[in-house]
């Protein structure tokens, strides 16, 4: 069954979103950290669809990413969103940010966060994570799977 024109569109587009996002959030990260930040937008995802196809975040990758301070990369303002946008295909950081967007959304990619849909810089303290315990901790980063 051949993918329709706009369908490939669309997963291309998701992929190099995802695939920014990764940069963004992670690529001073090992590739297990930038696969984790991977997975916690894939599990949005996920939660989105089994609530019927949207939730607070958005249904769909794209949706995900780039909702208000959600993911700071894509926040107005922020300084990594000038780099976002503007990097190169011939950056290996971002290639593999690429290959990683790649095997999250043919799902291929394994989830190291136990389920995240969260995350924050172990610098940070955010009101949401207080009294939580983290599911998973990847490189400078905490992962939560149980908030809502």
């Amino acid at each position: 069954m051949s993918r329709s024109p706009d369908h490939a569109q669309a997963a291309q587009r998701a992929a190099d979103v995802l695939a920014r996002t990764l940069y963004g959030e992670a690529r001073g990260e090992s590739v297990r950290g930038k696969e984790a930040v991977a997975a916690v937008v894939m599990n949005r995802v996920r939660r989105a669809r089994a609530a019927g196809g949207t939730y607070w975040w958005g249904g769909t990758v794209e949706d995900v990413c780039r909702r208000p301070w959600q993911f700071s990369c894509w926040n107005a303002g922020d300084p990594n969103r000038a780099k976002v946008e503007a990097v190169a295909p011939d950056n290996r950081v971002f290639q593999t940010c690429q290959r990683i967007a790649r095997r999250a959304l043919a799902g291929t990619l394994a989830d190291p966060t136990d389920g995240a849909t969260h995350y924050h810089a172990k610098s940070a303290n955010p009101p949401w994570a207080r009294g939580k315990a983290p599911s998973a901790e990847i490189g400078g980063h905490l992962f939560y799977a149980d908030i809502e």
